[in-house]
């Protein structure tokens, strides 16, 4: 199937709170058009935009085999997660020499259309040269940003190109160790991206119907984690880890609310959670000795309320949050990873469980839903009395890496060429 567009000339083929009381606070804001569709996946870490299903249509158990699967496909490369939004799935991935985007009917698998444009990104480590950012769906457009820094608008009825910014030579970022990896955040009428650029374009916002620049903020370089925006107290604010801080901007006009110097200490190192922001506070974690912090916002002046690395230090998966107790990996992904619950307030740690290596945890209603990179999903409840599987089932192969999605009782989840749909609904 060839592209149907390209960018330059055509190219041959290649929670924070309960979720309830959260959804009433995202009605207030400028999102609701898209992140309230029901059951919807339509972007990184889902509607939430913090690893939590609106969509709890999950069984306690699971069939003896496992849960079905409902279809699978063979896919390119690259850690962008699927999304899933009106019924169709969104795949960002490295086929050959192009970065596509396909989509799929969410329910069938069946191909509805293909767009990409050519790349050149190489791995300096030999690692993976797919794209790492998860696309977002907003009002029947789809935005994708590659591994080389190409931020891309695309019509998601027919995969129409409606416009791209080539951030790499607008803003002369660095590559850094593994290329672009920020996932894109539709807050209002702007797409804002973690760019990393010279001149005073760390975080930059566009304008999501034309690609024009509206605001740029910071001199920071990127790290590897999303932005997210939320409302605290009244105001309304986009936070985003950098390479040096995490920093709050105001999204009408970039001007930056406060920065709070925080990163590894060594310089081979990266940031790649997203931040967890809940009521006032707001939970930050990374790996190589840097640890977890959890600040809680004055007026615009974050104060520290604790901070450790004995706790929950993430290394690229963000942690999921339910009521008062943070589930996620805590050690480096090539070290060995625990599982662990720990409370909000004071990092305390519950329990903690060893031996599945490292993975991505969502949260459906009260259930945790485990994937590890051997490629194992594993339900438990979210408890602080420790670690309980209620069902298990090997759905993928080796090498599951990016955060999955959850849209109607189906899970959807890649691997390193593999994308699997399973039904998570069907009882034994």
């Amino acid at each position: 199937m060839k592209p149907k567009t390209a960018f330059g000339s055509p190219q041959p083929p290649m929670a924070a709170r309960p979720a309830l009381f959260v959804l009433l606070a995202l009605l207030a804001s400028p999102l609701v058009e898209t992140l309230v569709s029901g059951g919807d996946w339509p972007q990184f870490l889902g509607p939430l935009r913090n690893g939590t299903a609106t969509d709890t249509n999950v069984a306690r158990e699971w069939p003896k085999d496992g849960p079905p699967v409902v279809w699978r496909k063979k896919i390119g490369a690259g850690f962008a997660g699927p999304v899933v939004s009106n019924g169709r799935l969104f795949l960002f991935h490295r086929v050959g020499d192009q970065e596509v985007v396909d989509c799929f009917d969410a329910r069938t698998g069946r191909d509805e259309w293909q767009s990409g444009y050519p790349t050149h990104y190489r791995d300096d480590f030999g690692f993976d040269e797919g794209p790492r950012g998860t696309p977002t769906v907003v009002s029947n457009r789809v935005y994708t940003y590659g591994a080389e820094g190409m931020l891309g608008c695309w019509d998601a009825s027919d995969g129409r190109k409606v416009w791209s910014a080539d951030t790499k030579s607008q803003f002369r970022q660095s590559k850094g160790f593994f290329g672009m990896a920020c996932s894109p955040l539709i807050e209002g009428d702007l797409v804002v991206l973690n760019v990393g650029g010279k001149g005073g374009a760390g975080l930059v916002a566009f304008d999501r119907s034309t690609g024009k620049v509206r605001w740029k903020a910071s001199d920071d370089e990127a790290s590897y984690a999303s932005p997210v925006a939320a409302t605290v107290a009244g105001s309304r604010r986009v936070f985003a880890i950098t390479r040096e801080a995490l920093i709050s901007v105001n999204p009408l006009d970039g001007s930056v609310a406060f920065r709070y110097p925080w990163r590894p200490s060594m310089d081979a190192s990266v940031s790649a959670a997203t931040p967890l922001v809940i009521d006032d506070q707001i939970f930050i974690s990374a790996s190589y000795g840097t640890g977890a912090t959890l600040l809680r916002l004055r007026g615009n002046r974050p104060e520290k309320v604790w901070s450790s690395d004995e706790s929950l230090s993430n290394h690229y998966a963000t942690s999921v949050h339910r009521d008062g107790l943070l589930f996620g990996f805590d050690g480096r992904q090539e070290h060995g990873c625990d599982l662990r619950c720990v409370e909000l307030q004071s990092g305390k740690v519950r329990w903690s469980e060893g031996g599945l290596g490292a993975g991505t945890v969502t949260l459906a209603g009260d259930r945790l839903l485990v994937l590890t990179e051997k490629g194992e999903l594993i339900q438990a409840p979210a408890t602080s009395t420790g670690f309980k599987p209620s069902a298990r089932a090997q759905i993928l192969p080796f090498g599951a890496r990016a955060h999955p999605a959850l849209a109607e009782g189906r899970f959807y989840a890649r691997s390193k060429d593999q994308l699997h749909c399973v039904d998570l609904t069907q009882k034994p």
